[in-house]
C-alpha cells in the first residue's frame, strides 16, 4: 500500500509539474470543440414507425414469395429496400424534389449559428449589389432554364435520391416487427416529409414489385405452356417410332442379368480391395524393419508364426541352459562354448525365419495386389460389353426421359397457370404506418452538452497523457532523490533559480548573506566539510559535463560561503579557456596560474583581501596549450606551496567533457564536485563524466543541483524552501504564534 501511494504521489508531481502542458491542450481542445459546436449546422431528424409482417396466408408460388417467405433475413432485406435508391427516387418523384428542394432549403429558419450566421449575412448584402447590377436576374434566368432542361432535371433528381438514400436511417425495435425510419436535415419540416413520403413510397414499391412480378409471371407461364405443348408431341412421335425399329422388349431382358454381374463383380473387387489393404498395410510396417529382426519380432503377424515360436521358446531353454552351465564351468570351458553356440545358431536361425516372414507377406500382398488388378480387369471387361448391348437402349430411355419431362413441365405450367389466376390479387408483405413523423422542435446535431463533455475528457487526459510523454522523454536532471538514485553518487546541496530581475547569483553569499540562495551555498558548505571523517578536503575541484551550468558561480559563492566559518580559502580560476573568476570580482588578469605553469611568473600571483579570509588566483591570459600546463611538474609545486598557506584551496575548472583539463585536476587534487543544471545537464552526460573520473580513480565527492525551479519540483522541496528560507529572504518578519 505504501508503494502504491509513493507512486500516485509521483504521477500527481509530474501533472502539477507539468500543468501549463496539460492545461495548454485542454485550453486547445476545448476550444476547437467548442468552436466546431457552435459553428456546427443544427441538424434536426424526424422518425416514423412503421410495422413490417409477412403474409404468410397467400400461397404464391411466384419466385417473388418464395424470396420473401423463405429468407431467414427477411427483416434485413426489407430494411435494405427502404434504403435502395428506387424507394428514394419515388420520395422525389412524389415531393417534386427536383424542382423544390432548394425552396424547401431557402425557407427553413434552422441552422444558425455564429458562422454560419455571419456568412448568410455577407450573402444577402451581396445579393443586394448583385440585384442592382442586373447579376441575380440574370442568374435567374440560368436557374429557370436549368428547371426546364429534362436532362439536368434527371440528374438532379438522381443525385436527391442518392442523398435521400444515404440519409436514411433504419433502426428495427427489438423482439417486435416494428421500424423506426430516420432521416436528418438541416429543415426539421422536410426531414418529417421525407421521412413520412419514405414510408409511402416503400408500400408503394412493394406493391409495384408484387404486380409487375405476377405480371410478368403470367406471360411467362403462358408463353412457356405453348412451347412446352410443341415439345411434348414431338418427344412422343420419337419414341414410338424408335421403339418399332429398335425392338425395345428383346432389349430390356437382356439388360436385366447386367446389373446382377456388375454387383457380383464389385463385391469381389471390393473383397480383394480389403484384402489387398490390409496386407499392404502389414507390408509397410514390416518392410522397414526387415534390417532389424527384433524389432520386426514385435510385429503380431511375424510374432505368431509357429516356427519363430519354437525358436524363441529354444533360445530361451539355450540361454536358462548357459545360466546354469555358468555356474558349474568358466567361460572358456568346452561345454560353456558349445552351449554358446548353439544360442547363437538357434537366433542365427530366427533372423533367417523372420525374414522368411517378411518375404511371406510380401508375396501375399503381391499376390492380393495381383488378384484386385485381376477383378478390376474384370470389371472393364463386363463394362465395356454392357455400353455395348445398352448403345441402342440409352437412346430410348432419353427419348422416354426427355417425354417425360416434357409432359411434367406443361402439367405444371398449366396448374400454376390456374393458380396464378386465382392468387395473384394477394399481398406477400402487410405494412402499416403506426407513427408518422411530426416535426422536430430540438436539433439532434450537434450535441452540445456531450461534444462539451468528449473535449472536456479528451482536453483534460490528453493533457495529461501529452505531460507523462514529455516528462518521459525529459531525461534531465530535476531532482535531487531521482539523481542520487540513478547515478548513486551524493547530492551535496541544491540552488534554487533565481527569478529575472533578480541579483545576480555570481557572489549572492557576498551581497546578501541572508538570502535562500546563500542558504543553500552554506548548506552545501556543510555537506563538503562534514564529507570526510579524517577532516574536510584542501583542494576541492568543481567542474561540470557541459559549459553555462554554474560551476564558476558555484566556486566562486562556495569559497566566499566557507570563508565566512573563518577558514582560509583560496579560489583559483583553472579554467584557462573561459576564465570569469577575475570579471566577478573586478581584478586584473595579466597574471595568474597560466603565467607561473608557463614559467614566466614567480608565486606571487595571489590577490589578496578580496573579502575576509578569501584570496585568489586568476586564470591570466589564455594559453595555447592548457592541458600540458596543468599536467606539469610546477602544478605539482603550486598545490604543495598553497596547501602550506591556505586551508582549503577550491579550483574552478573546465567543462569535463569538452577539453581534458578537468580530468587533469581531478587525478592531481583531493575531490571533485560535478555541477549539473536542472532542466539542461542528462543524466547520461552526467553518466560518461563520472565514469571518465571513475577510470582515473578520481574521488568525487557529490553533485551540486543548480537552477532548480521550485515550482516544478517536489511538494517537499517547496515547503522546505518556504518553511526554511523565507524568513531569511524577510528578516524583519516574526515568527507566527505556535511556529516551530
Amino acid at each position: 500500500m505504501q508503494e502504491r501511494e509513493i507512486h500516485l504521489r509521483d504521477y500527481f508531481r509530474v501533472v502539477v509539474k507539468r500543468r501549463n502542458s496539460v492545461l495548454t491542450f485542454f485550453a486547445i481542445v476545448f476550444v476547437v470543440v467548442l468552436l466546431a459546436t457552435l459553428s456546427a449546422t443544427p441538424i434536426y431528424m424526424a422518425t416514423t414507425k412503421v410495422m413490417i409482417e409477412k403474409n404468410m396466408s397467400a400461397n404464391i408460388p411466384t419466385m417473388n414469395y418464395y424470396y420473401f417467405a423463405y429468407d431467414p433475413d427477411f427483416y434485413e432485406t426489407q430494411h435494405q429496400l427502404i434504403r435502395s435508391t428506387s424507394v428514394a427516387q419515388k420520395v422525389v418523384k412524389i415531393l417534386s424534389l427536383e424542382r423544390d428542394y432548394e425552396r424547401y432549403m431557402k425557407d427553413s429558419g434552422a441552422g444558425f449559428n455564429v458562422i454560419s450566421g455571419t456568412f448568410r449575412w455577407f450573402r444577402n448584402l451581396f445579393s443586394v449589389f448583385t440585384s442592382v447590377s442586373g447579376i441575380s436576374r440574370a442568374q435567374n434566368s440560368r436557374e429557370n432554364s436549368a428547371e426546364d432542361n429534362p436532362d439536368e432535371l434527371l440528374a438532379r433528381a438522381d443525385n436527391l435520391a442518392r442523398m435521400i438514400s444515404a440519409s436514411l436511417v433504419v433502426s428495427p425495435i427489438k423482439n417486435s416487427k416494428m421500424v423506426n425510419i430516420s432521416y436528418m436535415s438541416t429543415n426539421p419540416e422536410l426531414a418529417a416529409l421525407i421521412v413520412n413520403t419514405v414510408a409511402k413510397a416503400y408500400m408503394e414499391e412493394i406493391l409495384d414489385m408484387k404486380m409487375n412480378s405476377s405480371r410478368l409471371a403470367m406471360q411467362w407461364l403462358t408463353q412457356k405452356a405453348d412451347e412446352e405443348r410443341v415439345k411434348l408431341e414431338q418427344s412422343e412421335n420419337a419414341l414410338q417410332e424408335y421403339m418399332r425399329k429398335n425392338d425395345i422388349v428383346t432389349l430390356e431382358n437382356r439388360l436385366a442379368l447386367v446389373p446382377e454381374k456388375l454387383s457380383e463383380v464389385a463385391n469381389r473387387i471390393a473383397t480383394a480391395e480389403t484384402k489387398r489393404k490390409e496386407l499392404e498395410s502389414l507390408y509397410n510396417k514390416v518392410k522397414d524393419l526387415s534390417r532389424s529382426p527384433a524389432e520386426a519380432e514385435t510385429i503380431p503377424a511375424i510374432a505368431s508364426d509357429p516356427t519363430i515360436q519354437s525358436l524363441r521358446a529354444q533360445i530361451i531353454k539355450s540361454e536358462q541352459n548357459i545360466a546354469e552351465i555358468a555356474k558349474k564351468f568358466g567361460a572358456k570351458h568346452p561345454v560353456m562354448i558349445t552351449a554358446q553356440e548353439d544360442l547363437k545358431g538357434l537366433r542365427e536361425k530366427k533372423e533367417q525365419e523372420i525374414r522368411r516372414a517378411v518375404e511371406t507377406i510380401k508375396n501375399e500382398y503381391d499376390l492380393a495386389k495381383a488378384n484386385e488388378d485381376n477383378f478390376r480387369r474384370l470389371a472393364s471387361q463386363t463394362k465395356s460389353e454392357t455400353l455395348n448391348l445398352s448403345e441402342r437402349f440409352i437412346q430410348y430411355e432419353a427419348l422416354k426421359r426427355e417425354t417425360e419431362t416434357n409432359k411434367q413441365v406443361f402439367d405444371a405450367i398449366i396448374k400454376k397457370i390456374k393458380e396464378q389466376s386465382i392468387t395473384q390479387d394477394v399481398q406477400t408483405i402487410d405494412v402499416w404506418v403506426v407513427e408518422k413523423a411530426e416535426v422536430p422542435t430540438s436539433a439532434a446535431k450537434p450535441r452540445k452538452a456531450f461534444n462539451m463533455l468528449v473535449g472536456l475528457l479528451i482536453g483534460l487526459f490528453g493533457g495529461i497523457g501529452m505531460a507523462f510523454f514529455i516528462e518521459y522523454l525529459d531525461n534531465t536532471v530535476k531532482s535531487p532523490d531521482e539523481a542520487e538514485k540513478r547515478l548513486k553518487v551524493p547530492v551535496l546541496g541544491v540552488v534554487t533559480l533565481m527569478k529575472p530581475g533578480e541579483t545576480t547569483i555570481d557572489e549572492i553569499v557576498m551581497k546578501e548573506p541572508r538570502s535562500a540562495f546563500a542558504e543553500s551555498y552554506k548548506a552545501i558548505r556543510t555537506a563538503v566539510m562534514l564529507s570526510s571523517a579524517s577532516g574536510p578536503p584542501r583542494n576541492i575541484l568543481i567542474t561540470s559535463i557541459s559549459p553555462e551550468e554554474g560551476k564558476t558561480v558555484t566556486s566562486t559563492n562556495l569559497a566566499l560561503t566557507i570563508a565566512h566559518s573563518d577558514r582560509s580559502v583560496l579560489l583559483v580560476d583553472g579554467d584557462l579557456r573561459k576564465p570569469r573568476v577575475h570579471k566577478i570580482f573586478g581584478i586584473e588578469n595579466t597574471k595568474g596560474l597560466s603565467t607561473y605553469l608557463a614559467g614566466a611568473s614567480d608565486s606571487n600571483i595571489i590577490t589578496e583581501g578580496v573579502a575576509p579570509n578569501l584570496s585568489i588566483i586568476p586564470s591570466g591570459p589564455i594559453p595555447p596549450n592548457p592541458s600540458e600546463l596543468l599536467g606539469s611538474g610546477r602544478m605539482q609545486d603550486l598545490i604543495a606551496l598553497l596547501n602550506s598557506r591556505f586551508d582549503v584551496v577550491i579550483w574552478d575548472s573546465a567543462p569535463l567533457l569538452t577539453v581534458t583539463d578537468s580530468l587533469i585536476l581531478s587525478k592531481t587534487l583531493d575531490c571533485t564536485i560535478l555541477v549539473a543544471k536542472a532542466g539542461k545537464t542528462t543524466y547520461e552526460s552526467l553518466s560518461r563524466g563520472l565514469k571518465s573520473l571513475k577510470d582515473l580513480d578520481s574521488r568525487v565527492l557529490g553533485i551540486v543541483i543548480n537552477a532548480l525551479d521550485i515550482k516544478k519540483t517536489d511538494y517537499y522541496y517547496q515547503n522546505y524552501y518556504h518553511y526554511y528560507y523565507a524568513d531569511r529572504d524577510n528578516p524583519d518578519k516574526k515568527d507566527a504564534p505556535g511556529a516551530g
